[in-house]
């Protein structure tokens, strides 16, 4: 499952930031709306995620009962130099889109 660049890149935004809907994580994925959703529903479907609507948006966070091993991977994972580049890239993105509501 963390075999994939996109999602390794949505756990890495999503363990560093509040709740993030799909539309802040297309942006600052700069992927596509279908990939990223796909990817989240996986993870979703894994465990590894948890979602919370508000309305008609659906905001996803990393899940609290993930294990204690696993938690610290992803946590290093964010401290690697694995994906450092587009990660770095990442945070701008989603830093410079954090006042467009999700829509």
């Amino acid at each position: 499952m963390m075999a994939d660049e996109t999602r390794l890149r949505c756990l890495l935004l999503l363990s560093r930031s509040e709740p993030l809907c799909v539309q802040q994580l297309v942006e600052a994925l700069d992927e596509s709306q279908p990939k990223v959703s796909r990817h989240l529903a996986q993870m979703r479907t894994m465990g590894v995620l948890s979602t919370r609507r508000e309305g008609q948006w659906v905001y996803y966070s990393v899940s609290k009962e993930l294990s204690g091993w696993m938690t610290k991977v992803i946590s290093n994972l964010g401290q690697s130099n694995c994906l450092k580049q587009e990660y770095q890239e990442d945070i701008k993105r989603l830093s410079s889109s954090s006042g467009t509501p999700c829509c």
